[in-house]
């Protein structure tokens, strides 16, 4: 079964929320966020989890944020480079019903407004004809409030919101499990820093960096389909020659279409006809967000990706030269952006290669006998690599979001390549497939970090090139080996991989560092770890993970916020079992049957007024420290700093005379913070 889909939808701004200026006058249409992985709980799917309409706020009543029902909400999937265009496409189509119209409560003596229905349709044959495999789906009403969701008489009667999520998980008639609803934006970004010009991270003394999408709702579709449903010959993932085996590489890209026709009767009702036209689309995150400028954003949204290469010379200049590179050059406007300090381009790399804006990159090795049986051939792939002179991002920012990463030189770490980066390397990336645009690659043959792994790591396929370079276990050969977070973004994307950072990164020239075009400070026969290339990789947005957690299984994505919280840190009425705001993506999961965390923590009552109680159960014994922080991180109190068995313990922070507002107190265990819990003092 194919893992998860889920379809975002809120009204403001993320990955790519309002990113151009029609679509953001129409945010049911928005897309948001795409994500495509192997998932971590079943090898043997994939999830793709797609967002649209930005912002949601959870008290948005009292018309809360529902699907639109003159919208195809559409995922595609293209698993052959001989066939043109998608080879899969899933449909979804929604539906309102008001149940009670007497009332304008959304939910009232357990009933719904705006009561969501779906069908779901799939086409094999690239959009040909479309078969229905879902009639029917209940998509959950949005998260409003404890008596609207719980109580027996005024609202719907059920346990808890969980609830609501586990009976609308549905299996289609060919197979595909598929869930539709309100979720927790899985993306975090410092919003006001990234378009406040680049201030991210945040360097005024008084203005930390701030999740822009914290306590955010997106609403969401989920279809979970097998490995080989995707595969273009329908093979299992174990009949793959390699890990990086081309024939099990897919793209996929999100879209919404509209007709193209509105009219206003004067009745409060409206019609709609003509051609359906395609309003929105999403592949790579902040594509079209940051790296196309916006007089072209409408013209892309408009597109499709098999539409990109023919429209190449429109948009080509911006992965070629992108703007955001300007700013990371000292010979440029790199003073311009502060925050960006740590990210310096390549100008001058092995002392003849230079990628800064205007200059030439690789170019001069063109039609030379130094790029032969390379992707930098032209009889291989003509001159998408090396179009013209001037592009210098045509080696690197261009194949990272327009046509995938072959695994031939010079997409192969540097080790052994003795400062030639066209000599062969250790392979680590194969998610080629250049028949397509914007598209999120995925290599499905590519083991999946598991969560728990000490390695896991959101920097993604960035931090498995640094793990090859630097780990003996991988940097003493050139054999193809499973390096951990090869499975990570921008070999697809997974929810937790810190997408923001590791494209700034890449802009600022990582990529070719790690392939053998080492930062303008390398001494040739030394390491490529260079005082500038620690630099790069020590760069962080602010923000480094998202407000809640990710659930473990399907569909993953975490519990809506609920409507009734004052802000993101207060628990739902549930206990909390809808959120655990936490410091890291990497403790261990129960419902995975692996270890148990070190300690799990909670706090009663919260909000509170003057005092409230920590509880934590500790598994083995270990140094604990528990502390209080204010919002700017500075510490408020700490609570527990000594050696404990393992056991059940409780701790009173009486906060006094102390300021009304938010604190987060933090679990240490033997000097790694595993826990963290927001606090409310009213």
């Amino acid at each position: 079964m194919m893992a998860l889909l889920v379809f975002c939808a809120l009204s403001g701004k993320a990955s790519s929320h309002r990113e151009a200026p029609l679509i953001s006058n129409d945010p049911l249409a928005d897309n948001t966020d795409l994500y495509a992985f192997r998932s971590p709980d079943n090898p043997n799917k994939i999830t793709i989890i797609a967002c649209y309409i930005p912002m949601q706020f959870p008290q948005g009543g009292p018309n809360y944020y529902h699907f639109g029902e003159n919208v195809r909400y559409e995922i595609h999937i293209d698993n052959n480079i001989l066939t043109p265009g998608d080879d899969i496409i899933y449909r979804f189509t929604f539906k309102s019903t008001n149940e009670d119209p007497t009332t304008f409560f959304d939910i009232r003596l357990g009933l719904e407004n705006q009561k969501t229905t779906y069908k779901v349709e799939r086409s094999i044959d690239g959009g040909a004809t479309f078969q229905v495999i879902k009639y029917s789906g209940d998509v959950p009403p949005p998260y409003i409030g404890p008596r609207s969701i719980s109580d027996p008489v005024v609202g719907l009667g059920v346990a808890d919101y969980r609830t609501l999520i586990e009976k609308g998980i549905t299996t289609a008639n060919t197979g595909e499990k598929i869930y539709c609803g309100p979720a927790d934006d899985p993306f975090y970004v410092d919003l006001g820093g990234i378009f406040d010009v680049g201030d991210a991270p945040r360097i005024g003394p008084n203005d930390p960096s701030y999740d822009g999408l914290a306590c955010k709702n997106v609403s969401a579709i989920a279809i979970q389909v097998d490995i080989s449903a995707l595969q273009k010959d329908h093979k299992t993932v174990n009949m793959a020659a390699d890990i990086l085996d081309p024939d099990f590489v897919i793209g996929v890209w999100a879209s919404a279409t509209r007709q193209s026709k509105r009219v206003l009767n004067g009745d409060g009702t409206e019609s709609y006809s003509g051609k359906w036209v395609q309003v929105s689309r999403l592949g790579m995150p902040l594509l079209n967000e940051v790296v196309n400028p916006i007089g072209a954003k409408d013209y892309w949204n408009y597109l499709t990706p098999y539409e990109d290469l023919p429209n190449l010379s429109y948009f080509g200049n911006y992965f070629y030269n992108p703007e955001l590179s300007l700013y990371m050059d000292t010979t440029q406007f790199g003073s311009v952006i502060p925050s960006f300090d740590r990210l310096r381009i390549q100008r001058n790399s092995l002392g003849m290669y230079g990628f800064g804006n205007g200059q030439d990159g690789l170019y001069p090795l063109k039609g030379t006998a130094a790029v032969e049986g390379t992707a930098l051939d032209d009889s291989l792939f003509g001159t998408l690599l090396l179009p013209a002179p001037g592009s210098p991002r045509s080696v690197d920012i261009y194949p990272i979001f327009q046509t995938g990463v072959p695994n031939l030189s010079p997409y192969q770490l540097a080790i052994n390549k003795n400062d030639n980066p066209l000599a062969p390397g250790k392979p680590f990336v194969n998610n080629f497939l250049p028949n397509g645009g914007d598209m999120l690659r995925l290599n499905m043959a590519v083991p999946v970090t598991p969560r728990n792994d000490p390695n896991f790591n959101k920097l993604g396929l960035l931090q498995a090139a640094v793990l090859g370079l630097t780990d003996p276990a991988y940097n003493t050969t050139n054999d193809l080996q499973f390096i951990p977070n090869m499975d990570g973004f921008p070999n697809g994307r997974r929810l937790e991989d810190d997408v923001t950072r590791i494209e700034l990164q890449a802009v600022g020239g990582i990529v070719l560092a790690v392939i053998g075009l080492p930062y303008d400070d390398y001494v040739l026969g030394g390491s490529l770890v260079t005082p500038q290339l620690s630099r790069t990789l020590a760069y962080r947005t602010g923000i480094s993970k998202n407000d809640t957690n990710y659930r473990e299984h399907f569909p993953y994505v975490q519990t809506p916020w609920i409507g009734t919280a004052g802000c993101c840190g207060v628990p739902a009425p549930d206990g909390g079992k809808s959120h655990n705001i936490i410091a890291n993506h990497t403790q261990p999961m129960n419902n995975l049957n692996l270890a148990a965390p070190q300690i799990v923590a909670k706090a009663s009552p919260n909000p509170f007024v003057s005092t409230t109680t920590i509880s934590y159960h500790l598994e083995v014994a270990s140094n604990v420290t528990i502390a209080v922080y204010y919002q700017d991180g500075k510490t408020a109190k700490v609570l527990v700093n000594q050696k404990q068995q393992a056991g059940n313990y409780t701790v009173n922070w009486n906060a006094g005379n102390m300021a009304k507002g938010i604190y987060t107190v933090t679990t240490i265990v033997d000097g790694k913070p595993t826990q963290s819990i927001r606090l409310l003092k009213q």
